[in-house]
């Protein structure tokens, strides 16, 4: 894998951060985009050049079309491809359905359904030319079970819509050696929830305990490895069974 170039949305922190030190950990350069904290971007790539891999940071809102396939140019023309495409952005917030703002109706899909169907275009005509490439998205887990979410619906409805998208491009995409599959996370301790409610939501999980940045990190080596190579659509729960 010494010259495969993976780009990684949501990179600065969290499931993206974890899984850009793994992929630069096993040769991979890594570029990662972030939406915030320039300071963020330049401490990971400082972390992946240690691990003896390029490393480069983007400041891009990836719910603009023009800027994510910019963003996409500017990799292909520094490192010359990119072989897998890591969808971790997603933000979220919590508001009653009857009080949703359009605005913030709209911005749930702008910032986790749209960004994968712009990026994903955008890399797909160099991955068809190399005949290779993974395509990874995440969901969350309790997505493919419908139902009522009074306070996530459009966040919701975004993940759900993800599972089509990921399912209808790995259709179209698998012919040229290109894989698309979704992960599907349950509560996971990626730093940004306290403590008190992950320990009060362990009582919920079948498994009995919250998931790890090191689980979620598992599964994405394996989807974008040559092993998994036959695996494609797929929607892995990463959730102790929980929301299944």
């Amino acid at each position: 894998m010494n010259d495969k170039v993976a780009l990684i949305t949501g990179g600065a922190k969290g499931i993206g951060r974890a899984v850009a030190l793994d992929l630069a950990g096993s040769g991979w350069s890594v570029a990662i985009c972030y939406r915030k904290s320039a300071d963020e971007g330049a401490k990971i790539v400082e972390a992946v050049e240690k691990k003896g891999s390029k490393g480069m940071a983007f400041q891009c809102d990836v719910s603009d079309a023009g800027a994510a396939r910019e963003m996409v140019k500017r990799i292909e023309k520094e490192w010359g491809r990119i072989d897998a495409l890591v969808n971790c952005a997603g933000p979220y917030h919590r508001v009653n359905l009857l009080e949703e703002s359009v605005e913030g109706w709209h911005s749930m899909f702008d910032n986790n359904l749209h960004p994968l169907f712009y990026l994903s275009q955008a890399v797909a005509p160099g991955m068809i030319e190399r005949r290779w490439g993974r395509i990874v998205c995440f969901s969350m887990a309790n997505a493919d079970q419908l139902i009522a979410q009074s306070q996530l619906t459009a966040h919701y409805i975004a993940k759900v819509g993800l599972l089509v998208l990921a399912r209808s491009l790995a259709r179209v995409l698998a012919p040229h050696g290109i894989t698309v599959n979704a992960v599907s996370p349950g509560f996971i301790d990626s730093g940004s929830a306290p403590k008190e409610e992950l320990d009060s939501m362990a009582k919920k999980i079948p498994a009995g305990y919250v998931g790890t940045l090191e689980d979620a990190v598992l599964v994405v080596r394996f989807l974008v490895s040559e092993e998994a190579r036959y695996v494609n659509g797929a929607n892995i729960h990463l959730s102790g069974a929980w929301g299944i």
